[in-house]
């Protein structure tokens, strides 16, 4: 590939301007009129949408687009044959109700980031894609980084054909009405195989560059994490009729293991939280039969991970042999901690200046998956209140062509030598 960008009719006379352009057209998709926080779930309706305007954004600049065997996408520059591509990308579907800059900015940017390269006059002499990892957040089907673990290998083919959504929709059948074929999902070596290094831009997580002053850093590392499901069984009864002696009712075991969750990560510097529960019958004037709740935590070592969750087991196995309730705790998923290659870090820092903050997050993310299979990298974009995973995340303006400008340098200098 020895020739520049191909020419796009359209103007981009001002660095990052394409940027607002896409950035007002996605706004919309799958924004609920009543939270004002995205509903995008994997293989739902918003998320075609997404989907389709991502193909839209690759076919307008020329580039090749595909999906690839697990619902990826991607938008080539260059023949991906020809292998040491650079990647960039993140995700564009949401948790519940959450922000718009979590995953879309990284895509959005990548895109812009080409046109920043391609308003420079770059001559890429290494292949350039643009990736949409599906189902990073693991809204609907409980598991995240669906999309990259399958191709990683580190999620199978029968386990990902277990996985069901909250109305017992199996993923397969979930994929198959979105057009794409659940039995070709799998490993994809040959694709990881053709890339040299992956780049995700996100927005930060936290409040670390607002206290720094700085509008984009450079990740170190993803602390371990991981996600268990503790199913409290008891037994149903009238709530008006049945005395509390004789009740084996899960909530107050539930509701105790909460608190022991808190008090066992601040304990420990780690963070643990139960944020979903399922209730049965989940009658007002019903003891329930069922509760099931969804632990996750994260920890800066595989150490105090490890403590933290066997001391909030430990509690809840307490407390639910006090209040005759059965408990079973299952391992839904897990991420090690993951060191980002130092070299592509340093190169990346170098690249922009040296100047750029260093810092760790609690997040996981796809590029976390992917470590294990190619070099990664990840550019943070301040997030001036740290507030993620809701409505009010935000990112400024200016910040936010900043993270463009710095993913086109990273770009340029690892793709257009």
């Amino acid at each position: 590939m020895n020739g520049p960008l191909p020419r796009d009719p359209r103007p981009r006379p001002v660095p990052g301007a394409s940027f607002h352009e896409m950035w007002r057209e996605l706004a919309p998709v799958g924004r609920d009129a009543t939270t004002g926080g995205y509903r995008r779930y994997a293989w739902s309706g918003p998320d075609a949408d997404c989907r389709a305007w991502f193909r839209e954004q690759a076919l307008a600049r020329g580039l090749a687009y595909e999906t690839d065997r697990n619902g990826n996408q991607w938008a080539w520059l260059g023949d991906p044959a020809q292998g040491d591509a650079v990647v960039t990308g993140s995700h564009l579907d949401s948790v519940p109700d959450g922000g718009a800059f979590d995953g879309p900015l990284g895509v959005v940017s990548a895109f812009a980031a080409l046109d920043e390269l391609r308003r420079r006059g770059a001559r890429p002499t290494r292949p350039l894609a643009v990736s949409n990892f599906g189902d990073e957040e693991g809204a609907r089907f409980g598991v995240a980084c669906v999309g990259s673990r399958l191709t990683a290998g580190r999620l199978t083919r029968e386990q990902a054909h277990a996985l069901r959504d909250a109305d017992g929709t199996p993923l397969a059948r979930a994929m198959e009405a979105a057009g794409h074929d659940p039995d070709a999902i799998g490993p994809d070596p040959e694709r990881l195989a053709r890339i040299g290094a992956f780049v995700e831009l996100h927005v930060e997580q936290g409040r670390a560059l607002d206290l720094s002053g700085d509008p984009v850093g450079i990740a170190s590392a993803i602390w371990p994490h991981g996600r268990w499901r503790f199913d409290f069984a008891g037994e149903a009864n009238h709530a008006g009729t049945t005395r509390l002696t004789d009740r084996r009712d899960p909530m107050p075991t539930y509701a105790e293991t909460v608190l022991a969750a808190r008090r066992e990560a601040e304990l420990l510097g780690a963070l643990a939280t139960f944020g979903k529960v399922a209730v049965e019958p989940n009658g007002v004037n019903a003891i329930p039969s069922l509760v099931r709740g969804w632990l996750d935590s994260r920890a800066a070592d595989q150490t105090t991970l490890d403590t933290v969750v066997a001391a909030i087991e430990r509690a809840a196995r307490e407390r639910a042999r006090r209040d005759g309730v059965d408990l079973t705790v299952v391992q839904e998923s897990f991420t090690p901690v993951v060191e980002f290659e130092h070299a592509l870090r340093d190169e990346l820092n170098r690249l922009l200046g040296g100047r750029i903050p260093v810092l760790g997050t609690g997040a996981g993310h796809d590029a976390g998956i992917l470590s294990a299979s190619v070099p990664t990298a990840m550019l943070f974009v301040r997030n001036p209140t740290g507030v993620s995973h809701s409505p009010a995340e935000s990112a400024g303006e200016d910040d936010c062509v900043a993270g463009v400008l710095a993913l086109a340098d990273v770009l340029e200098g690892l793709a257009c030598r």
